[in-house]
């Protein structure tokens, strides 16, 4: 007879999600897993496989977290408003219900630039290619803009949300307000 969970997988993943947000991937220990989540490491081999089995959950799970914002964000129709709408709703996650400051994908990204691992690699490829033509099809929407300007707005935003993320870390709000404004001047 299989023994019955004592834990809820979606808010130990919920806890595993934070950590690594935190600390990233590699800063983070099985130990710390153990002591974040609640539950041993039988549990946790059992219903995850490994560390890297969480991690992957826990992309998953922060995905649906920003489910709703990447969702209002696809389906607006105001261009560059809705891009810069866009930036500062994905700072203002960092604010909310005791989440970390920065984005979880793009510090996954930047960890794993260097790492192969396929399978996340690939996910964080996808992600970024999925943000850019979001970005693109924005930028379409001003008759104005030619392709060649619309491609290079689109990799400038990218980047810029990159740093943004980063920022978040570390800036104060009225620092990243500005940083919005000014990228923004410039599209």
């Amino acid at each position: 007879m299989a023994r019955k969970k004592q834990y809820i997988e979606e808010e130990v993943i919920d806890k595993a999600m934070h950590l690594f947000w935190r600390n990233g991937y590699e800063n983070t220990s099985m130990q710390m897993l153990e002591k974040e989540m609640g539950i041993n490491k039988f549990s946790i081999y059992s219903s995850f496989g490994n560390k890297h089995g969480i991690f992957l959950e826990s992309i998953k799970s922060y995905k649906n977290k920003t489910k709703t914002m990447f969702d209002t964000f696809k389906n607006a129709s105001n261009g560059v408003t809705d891009i810069k709408q866009f930036f500062n709703d994905s700072v203002a996650i960092g604010f909310q219900n005791n989440n970390e400051k920065g984005c979880l994908v793009t510090n996954t990204y930047n960890e794993f630039s260097l790492i192969e691992d396929e399978l996340i690699n690939k996910q964080m490829t996808v992600f970024m290619d999925n943000l850019k033509n979001l970005f693109i099809e924005k930028l379409r929407l001003d008759p104005k803009k030619d392709e060649d300007t619309i491609q290079k707005q689109a990799n400038f935003l990218v980047l810029a949300k990159h740093g943004l993320a980063a920022a978040t870390k570390v800036n104060s709000q009225k620092e990243i307000e500005d940083y919005i404004e000014m990228t923004f001047n410039n599209i």
